[in-house]
């Protein structure tokens, strides 16, 4: 996986804060039994002392090395029992005085074996995330506080299902979707006139996501295409540089969102773009998320026969029906 020195940079960081957090709480339980046993600062002193004199018979080698290591070796295990004792008297565990790491297989050091830690991994997710994500601004996105009081129980002209009844299936659908990720198969397409919680769902999803330690990509296809564009056209480096690493981001994250498909101008680059993200995504086995307002017989007026393809056989489409929320609330 290429990383983004940006983002890793700033996951180094979050990562250092944590051991500095850690090392002032070991810190402040030192001062605390300390404080209350003198007698294990003196013991600490002591391990302290035995441990240097260890590293200066190993490297002076006396003649009675085998004596004095033995002796050494006695007196360091009296201490140990010792302060054994006297943190368990006063209901510390053994291990309260230790160094404290949040990761186990890196000692928060972020490396394992000359490779990027999983810990430090998802520091670098949620910073992609929040990076790329303007899905998750409202802060309350959440399956519990989607409203289904909103749709009504009788059907609409047309329809042989009431709108409560189909949105609570997709509801069950995407908590299920966000519940296994990124252990998914599928691919989701919300269809549906504006205000019926297609966008809110899709926040739902990156939320449960990017909890889990995964990166999300969101934007619109108007955006999104704009930055294949940009990639191969922008005139200035800077920008094209942006655009490409933008690009690279939506085709490598965890967890595409691409919202308003159809909204964007109709081109063959627009087309070209799309193309080139579904068919990457899906060949790399990437979830991807589409919401449009465009119906299957709308898209295949739209689309190239290629995209329709792929729309219809890797994506489960899910129909939202109802009253525009927006305008009930």
């Amino acid at each position: 996986m290429a990383y983004d020195g940006k983002l890793l940079a700033r996951a180094r960081r979050r990562l250092e804060e944590r051991r500095i957090e850690n090392e002032a709480e070991r810190q402040r339980r030192t001062e605390q039994v300390y404080a209350r046993v003198p007698e294990l600062q003196s013991i600490d002193a002591q391990l302290r002392r035995q441990m240097a004199e260890l590293a200066r018979l190993a490297l002076s080698h006396p003649a009675d090395l085998n004596e004095r290591l033995s002796a050494l070796r006695s007196a360091n295990l009296d201490c140990q029992m010792r302060r054994a004792e006297l943190l368990t008297e006063h209901g510390w565990p053994l291990d309260y005085l230790d160094e404290i790491v949040s990761c186990p297989l890196c000692r928060d050091s972020g490396m394992v074996d000359g490779q990027v830690c999983g810990c430090l991994k998802k520091l670098y997710n949620q910073e992609l995330t929040r990076e790329l994500g303007t899905l998750l601004q409202h802060g309350d996105e959440s399956f519990e506080r989607f409203d289904l009081s909103y749709y009504s129980e009788t059907p609409l002209e047309g329809d042989s299902i009431a709108p409560r009844r189909a949105m609570s299936n997709i509801l069950r659908v995407c908590r299920q979707f966000a519940d296994s990720f990124p252990d998914v198969n599928s691919n989701l397409l919300f269809q549906g006139n504006p205000g019926l919680g297609k966008t809110y769902l899709s926040a739902c999803i990156a939320r449960v996501a990017a909890e889990k330690g995964c990166s999300v990509c969101y934007d619109s296809a108007a955006a999104a295409f704009e930055a294949f564009e940009q990639q191969r056209f922008a005139r200035d480096p800077e920008t094209a540089e942006a655009a490409a690493l933008r690009v690279k981001r939506m085709l490598d994250c965890d967890l595409m969102i691409l919202d308003d498909l159809g909204t964007e101008m109709i081109t063959s680059l627009t087309m070209s773009a799309l193309y080139t993200l579904l068919n990457t995504r899906l060949t790399r086995k990437k979830p991807i998320i589409i919401s449009t307002n465009l119906t299957d017989e709308q898209l295949q007026q739209c689309y190239t026969a290629q995209i329709c393809s792929r729309l219809k056989g890797e994506f489960l489409h899910l129909r939202f029906i109802g009253q525009d929320i927006r305008l009930l609330k």
